[in-house]
């Protein structure tokens, strides 16, 4: 009995259900990553990520590319992200990172439960906006 009692204290960290509910739910850093950069690719002058352009398919986003875009490092249940970027030619390089930060900040947090506690942007370029 009291054996029990230290093993579910010591589950409830990380990414687990909380006590009294039917087991543990563990999220891969790889869909903690795909949703960053979901969210990073919603916000307005960030075109593309480093190494990915965004195209209509999302769902065309691997592993592969998303590991050289997007690095997650997850403690128990706080996370950190580096996200790389692309941004589009005459937006705010400050205002548009800011607005990055703060939609992948509440994209992962609503989504997963995990407390965000960085998120590092580094621009990787600007995309000359040949539309017009």
């Amino acid at each position: 009995m009291e054996t029990e009692k230290k093993d579910r204290a010591k589950n409830n960290g990380g990414n687990n259900i909380g006590p009294g509910q039917m087991g543990t739910v563990k999220i891969a850093n790889d869909v903690v990553a795909m949703i960053a950069a979901l969210a990073a690719l919603e916000v307005d002058g960030v075109p593309a990520l480093a190494g990915y352009v965004k195209s209509d398919a999302v769902d065309r986003i691997t592993r592969a590319k998303l590991s050289r875009c997007v690095k997650v490092l997850v403690s128990l249940s706080q996370v950190r992200i580096d996200i790389a970027v692309m941004m589009d030619y005459g937006y705010n390089i400050p205002t548009t990172s800011s607005k990055v930060q703060a939609r992948v900040k509440a994209a992962i947090e609503n989504m997963t439960g995990l407390r965000v506690v960085g998120v590092n942007v580094r621009i990787a370029g600007v995309c000359m906006n040949t539309a017009g």
